[in-house]
This record gives structure tokens, C-alpha cells and sequence, in this order.
């Protein structure tokens, strides 16, 4: 597992070059991953609209701020992502002004799921690939101690539901789930990552 990992961070990108990075394959007329199509381009356009947005409006709370900067080890968050993931594009901005707000306590890496095969099998979410999904790498120990993703608890129950509901997902919840994120404003998102550190922190090796 080591070895995959390691493969993982190092071809993986900082925030601001995984930007480039999809922002430069968006001008070729391309997503990233193994699959392209003019339906993930499309998508990763309009994620390019939010994370934008989103970098300019999602503040970090000064409760976590505060819990962030009191870990007491340091750690990496490797986040298994793709341009045109819609999660991902809510998601990443928040990590991004987490990690900044952490003041260099954790460090934000970014790999691209269909680079990592093996990786993104271990964190497969109810047998599929879903994402983002974050791994939490302790720094000093080179070893992983958590994961979360792909999405915050009641973002899970949203896309539950409606499956059990109309048996699978269609643009109208793809549409409520862009909502959802929108009224949330990155709230639980904080609110379960800094938990999952706090829990690191008091279970330590």
C-alpha cells in the first residue's frame, strides 16, 4: 500500500497546478481522464465556473481555523479527483482554503483517479469509484490514517434517497445537488474533516 501511495503523491499536483492543468485541457477542447466526450468537457467548463466562484465566497470557519492550526502532527491530504467531477469542483476549493488556513500543518495534493487504478481501488465507495475521495497521509509517519469522501453525510442522503425513490440519478438531482452544496456553504464539509483529524489526533500510534 506504501508503494501506491507514494507512486500517487508523486504524480500528483498542488492546488494551483491541478488548476492549470484543467483549465489548459478545457482550451484544447478536453477533460482529463482516460474517457473524453463532449459531456465531460461540458462539465469540467461549468466546475471551472464554481471553483471559481467558490474560491472568492467559501470562508473557513474560525472554530476549524483554530482546530486546524492545534494538530499536533502534520499530515497530507491526497485527494483522488478529475476536472469534470461535479463533487469535486464543490469540494476542492474548500479543502484548498482548509489546508492555507492550516498554516502549512497540512499539505493538499491532487491525483487524477484514472492515473491511479490502483489506489482508487482501496477506496472504492459501495464497489464504485467515486469522487473525490480524500486520504489522510501522516507525514511523519508515511503511513495513512483516515479517508473521507466522496461527498458530506447529507449530501450522501440526498443522492440516496432520490435513488431509492426513481431507482438512479438524472439532471434534476444533479440539480439539487448543486443547491445543496450552494446552501451548505462548505459548512459540513469543514465540520467532518476537522473531526476526522481531531480523532487522529487523540488516537495517535
Amino acid at each position: 500500500m506504501k508503494s501506491i501511495v507514494a507512486k500517487a503523491l508523486f504524480n500528483s499536483h498542488s492546488y494551483a497546478e491541478y488548476r492549470k492543468l484543467v483549465t489548459d485541457l478545457l482550451s484544447e477542447g478536453k477533460s482529463t481522464g482516460a474517457e473524453q466526450s463532449e459531456s465531460l468537457t461540458h462539465y469540467t467548463s461549468l466546475n471551472e465556473v464554481r471553483m471559481n466562484r467558490l474560491e472568492k465566497t467559501i470562508t473557513i470557519t474560525e472554530d476549524v481555523i483554530a482546530k486546524l492550526q492545534n494538530l499536533d502532527h502534520h499530515y497530507i491530504w491526497l485527494v483522488l479527483s478529475e476536472g469534470w467531477c461535479g463533487d469535486a469542483a464543490q469540494i476542492l476549493p474548500i479543502l484548498n482554503k482548509m489546508t492555507t488556513a492550516s498554516h502549512k500543518t497540512i499539505d493538499l495534493r491532487i491525483a487524477l483517479r484514472d492515473e491511479n487504478d490502483d489506489l482508487m481501488s482501496h477506496y472504492l465507495t459501495n464497489g464504485g469509484r467515486a469522487i473525490p475521495k480524500v486520504i489522510v497521509i501522516c507525514k511523519e509517519a508515511g503511513i495513512v490514517r483516515a479517508d473521507w469522501g466522496p461527498r458530506p453525510k447529507g449530501a450522501t442522503e440526498l443522492i440516496a434517497n432520490y435513488k431509492k425513490e426513481f431507482g438512479g440519478i438524472d439532471e434534476k438531482i444533479k440539480t439539487d445537488l448543486q443547491l445543496w452544496y450552494l446552501q451548505d456553504k462548505g459548512i459540513s464539509i469543514q465540520n467532518e474533516l476537522i473531526d476526522i483529524m481531531e480523532n487522529i489526533k487523540y488516537n495517535r500510534l
